[in-house]
């Protein structure tokens, strides 16, 4: 009987070492704090509220299909900001909402279905998938990828 049991010891000794207890409810909250801010910020038109959310490397892909065929396009965090900082004359207003939130240690991972909006008016939607890493300065954004379509919508 011993026998039978040490392969099903050995083999749950992983599983048990990869699980990590759920992170403080405050963690949590400051994760969505930063995204939020992030959001804030793009409604706002101010880039500088923008920028105090994004890890000094971010990275920032769009998923679009072109021609048919799915592309992942790299955008300009620079060109992001000036886009965002530039008086443009409609809100850009995208409404999102946290669908799941992971957490372990430094990295945090945010799962956001959205629907854009200028001013009133729909654009587009899709899904927002950040990587946010806590810095000394605290959550900030370090890789955003997003998918962008009509419909269907959530």
């Amino acid at each position: 009987m011993r026998l039978l049991l040490l392969p099903c010891l050995l083999l749950a000794a992983p599983a048990a070492r990869a699980q990590t207890t759920a992170p403080a409810p405050a963690e949590t909250e400051a994760v969505k704090a930063t995204v939020t801010r992030f959001f804030e910020g793009l409604r706002k038109g101010d880039s500088a509220v923008v920028r105090s959310t994004l890890a000094p490397t971010v990275v920032l892909h769009t998923i679009s299909t072109r021609g048919g065929s799915p592309q992942v396009m790299t955008e300009s965090p620079r060109e992001f900001l000036q886009a965002v900082g530039t008086p443009h004359k409609e809100v850009w207003d995208e409404r999102i909402s946290f669908e799941r939130v992971l957490i372990d240690a430094q990295l945090a991972s945010v799962w956001t279905p959205y629907q854009f909006y200028l001013d009133n008016k729909f654009s587009h939607c899709g899904y927002n998938s950040f990587q946010l890493v806590k810095l000394p300065q605290g959550w900030r954004i370090a890789y955003v990828i997003d998918t962008r379509r009509k419909e269907p919508c959530k």
